[in-house]
């Protein structure tokens, strides 16, 4: 049977819309299903057969969190160590990106290869030698001193992302901006930094998801100082040492999870215009 142009494109609209179903599922299923065990007490997470709506839901894990665990001075450490990371890596690396796509020589070459290469260095390679480092100059378990390794961590995706994003900036701009009597920092702060709006909204976005899902960093170098994602490891047990407290575990991965869905939510147009831009260019 032959099908009209009109029938086979609303059968392909179907076709979509059931695969977007199906994958939305897939994704969506176990956030709502930490969600739910978040709100349901403990003594009724595990009954037979299961309920995906709690009978009686409650937020008694969000506040024991908050009362035993120490919630809010993680959440603090979180907030300062993370926006104080974006706010100074991107400084720095829109100025990095700017002198490696403006200026040309043979250092500045290196230090780009360089760059890449340290992209390929896991981090647990240099955990030790670092861990010395750092006790060495004073900055372990310090504020300082994750802000400094976190940067460390982001300099150069941010740097890549940007520079390919200004490389698509023609120099004439900048040249007719000299023209009329702007400095290089005025150039960058009224012409450069508009145009790279969404790439550094991009770049903003993808390194709060970076920091805010760090484990191994204020695992290793950091022991008073804690954070929302080492906070897991210090849930307490309560009655039965041996059981997993699995509400608390939902709790706190919904805790976490809660920030990122938000922001991607409020900038998912900034993060796809800023990939599409400028990440894909040479």
């Amino acid at each position: 049977m032959n099908l009209s142009n009109t029938a086979r494109e609303r059968l392909l609209v179907c076709w979509r819309w059931v695969l977007t179903a199906v994958v939305s599922f897939v994704i969506l299923f176990p956030l709502l299903w930490i969600f739910v065990s978040s709100i349901t007490p403990s003594h009724e997470l595990f009954r037979s057969p299961i309920n995906y709506i709690p009978e009686h839901p409650t937020l008694e894990n969000y506040a024991y969190l908050f009362r035993n665990v120490g919630l809010g001075s993680k959440v603090w450490s979180t907030v300062v160590i993370v926006f104080s990371t974006i706010i100074i890596s991107t400084v720095v690396c829109l100025m990095a990106a700017y002198a490696f796509v403006r200026y040309r020589s043979r250092g500045l070459t290196l230090a780009f290869a360089f760059l890449l290469a340290s992209m390929l260095i896991p981090d647990v390679v240099t955990a030790r030698p670092l861990y010395d480092f750092m006790r060495g100059v004073n900055l372990f378990d310090t504020y300082t001193g994750l802000v400094i390794l976190y940067i460390s961590a982001v300099i150069p995706f941010t740097t890549i992302i940007l520079r390919n994003n200004l490389s698509s900036i023609p120099p004439s701009i900048d040249e007719a901006a000299a023209i009329d009597g702007a400095t290089t920092f005025q150039a960058i702060v009224h012409i450069t930094i508009p145009l790279v709006r969404p790439a550094m909204a991009t770049v903003c976005i993808i390194n709060f998801i970076t920091c805010l899902n760090n484990f191994f960093t204020p695992l290793f170098y950091a022991n008073s100082i804690q954070v929302l994602s080492t906070a897991i490891t210090t849930l307490p047990l309560r009655d039965n040492m041996y059981a997993v407290p699995w509400d608390l575990v939902s709790a706190m991965g919904w805790i976490i999870i809660l920030p990122i869905i938000i922001f991607v939510a409020i900038f998912e147009k900034q993060i796809m215009g800023g990939i599409m831009s400028g990440a894909i260019k040479a």
